[in-house]
């Protein structure tokens, strides 16, 4: 096992850089998830840990070995792609066991490593299969089993399971949640899905343009967000993020107005400001906290989602539009009357986009919405 130090990393592609003064410190045993949308620099980071790209600038440091100018089969890290790149002709044995066998392990020691990786990952009687006579999720399992014989010091996962289907991708996570707490291993983890982050890391570096915008656990990263870009890209709802404007002692925001000494924290006396509140804390009539919240309103439904044991419910606050999560009982309305508890708001700078901290307590989030 190793912790994993990136210091002033930058990397460019022509006069194009993608990645800018990078800072990053990654525990010896930790499960790092890197999340971002495409093109933020998620995977190219991961590429330059792993040896298959070379920093324009700064240092990688695996334990203490600075590996800049180290070759990739050499700086003992295991990794598992998105499309399994597993060899057709071989058997399930074969695939795993190859890359020891390049390394002239010998035949005992690949049996008992194999047979090892094969029982965590629940391979056994696939042993002898090739990979066409399996699922997608066995096929992502024979690929983690192939870097699992590695005992390497870190494993890095670019994407693993965007191949699979949703039910499919449900119980990897939990495999590769499963697999790392047996190992105890690090593991850096490259992924578009902010649900998936949220559940598996335990620690988030939240990317854009090439940017780190949060480093962080996930419950601040959701509760805590650094900026509207974390505040608006992370969790399975984006939080609504509107502008205000604070004057002659009222918060103003769309067609709602609220008196600022009614409120618990107001960070400025007068100017812009923009607020945000995640859907979850903009409640409807049938929820028990309605009657509790201060802030009420009513809004036309403009459209709905249904989802099953919730729906996401969509609906304009002066211009901007705005989402609420409601349970899927509710038939659908044309109006709703909704609340919001005031402390649930988060402030944002006007010119940096910066979070105002507020000091009360935050709630907890729910992963399910």
């Amino acid at each position: 096992m190793a912790k994993v130090c990136l210091s002033d990393i930058s990397k460019k592609f022509g006069d194009k850089e993608v990645l800018k003064n990078i800072n990053l410190e990654i525990k010896d045993g930790e499960f790092c998830v890197l999340v971002g949308a495409s093109g933020c620099g998620k995977s190219t980071l991961l590429r330059l840990i792993a040896g298959l790209e070379t920093p324009s600038e700064g240092s990688i440091f695996i334990g203490d070995d600075l590996v800049n100018n180290v070759h990739p089969k050499d700086r003992n890290i295991a990794m598992v792609f998105q499309n399994y790149a597993l060899y057709p002709h071989l058997s399930v044995f074969d695939n795993i066991a190859l890359g020891l066998k390049v390394r002239n392990v010998a035949k005992c020691e690949i049996q008992r490593r194999v047979k090892r990786a094969t029982e965590i990952l629940k391979l056994e009687e696939y042993i002898n299969s090739k990979p066409k006579e399996l699922s997608g999720g066995q096929r992502q399992r024979v690929a983690l089993a192939r870097a699992i014989v590695r005992e390497p010091k870190v494993f890095l996962m670019d994407e693993p399971l965007s191949n699979l289907d949703a039910k499919l991708r449900n119980e990897m996570r939990s495999e590769i949640k499963k697999l790392h707490t047996k190992l105890k291993t690090t593991f850096i983890y490259v992924t578009h899905d902010q649900v998936e982050a949220l559940t598996m890391g335990d620690k988030i570096c939240v990317l854009n343009g090439g940017n780190i915008q949060q480093f962080d656990n996930a419950r601040n990263i959701y509760n805590h967000p650094k900026n509207i870009f974390v505040a608006s890209f992370m969790g399975q709802n984006p939080m609504n993020i509107i502008e205000a404007v604070v004057k002659d002692g009222f918060l103003i925001f769309g067609n709602i107005t609220l008196k600022v000494d009614t409120l618990p924290f107001v960070p400025i006396e007068d100017g812009k400001i923009y607020i945000g509140v995640r859907p979850e804390n903009i409640v409807d009539t049938t929820n028990p906290m309605y009657p509790f919240n201060t802030i009420k309103f009513s809004s036309k439904i403009t459209f709905e989602e249904n989802l099953g044991s919730y729906k996401n419910v969509y609906f304009k606050i002066g211009g901007s539009e705005f989402c609420s999560i409601i349970s899927s009982r509710i038939p659908k309305l044309e109006n709703i009357d909704f609340s919001i508890n005031p402390s649930n708001i988060k402030f944002f700078d006007y010119e940096t986009k910066n979070l105002i901290e507020q000091p009360t307590e935050f709630n907890t989030f729910d992963l399910e919405h």
